[in-house]
């Protein structure tokens, strides 16, 4: 991680990576964009004509909604599977500790395909990453591949053995900070 002289290398505006998920803060949402985002959560497949209906405004306005959502990277709609369930046989939480900036190492990481969840974190761990393998020999592989990064000064494993709950109909932020349908869970 560090460059020649010893130091650490200037981090640079992270570029954008294809397949790297919701990594930027949106311009704005409205309250039609939560609307839009919690219908979309609940149905990913909802036909645009039927949730412009149920929303109040034309189809173009939901098509075109949707399309600044997803180019601004904060939706994605995708089929959402259980790794277990469809013969991967490994899936594990990594916590990594570097000894330098974590920008580097998650920039790393979150290239790999087997990496489908990469933060940068305060407290015990600097990136926390989620990978899914094939078979535990491809588990271990993955670690000794985060292992071997500069910059990877350590890791700990947590690896699943069964999952109990995956959720992702949390809805959008609601406004002014109220805790709405969120108090008590």
């Amino acid at each position: 991680m560090r460059n020649e002289g010893g130091r650490f290398p200037r981090i640079v505006e992270r570029q954008h990576v294809a397949e790297r998920g919701a990594v930027t803060r949106p311009r704005s949402i409205d309250d039609l964009d939560r609307r839009l985002i919690e219908a979309l959560q609940e149905n990913g497949r909802e036909p645009f004509r039927r949730i412009a209906a149920q929303l109040g405004v034309s189809e173009a306005t939901i098509r075109n909604r949707y399309a600044r959502l997803c180019a601004d990277g904060v939706l994605q709609v995708t089929g959402v599977t259980n790794p277990l369930g469809l013969g991967f046989e490994a899936q594990a939480m990594l916590g990594v500790k570097t000894n330098g900036p974590p920008e580097l190492v998650a920039d790393e990481i979150a290239s790999w395909r087997e990496a489908d969840y990469v933060v940068i974190t305060a407290g015990q761990f600097d990136l926390i990453v989620e990978i899914v393998c094939v078979d535990r020999r491809h588990l271990l592989d993955v670690i000794n591949r985060v292992r071997a990064l500069d910059g990877v000064v350590s890791t700990e494993s947590f690896v699943y053995l069964d999952l109990w709950k995956q959720l992702y109909n949390w809805g959008a932020r609601p406004k002014n900070g109220a805790s709405g349908d969120w108090g008590g869970r």
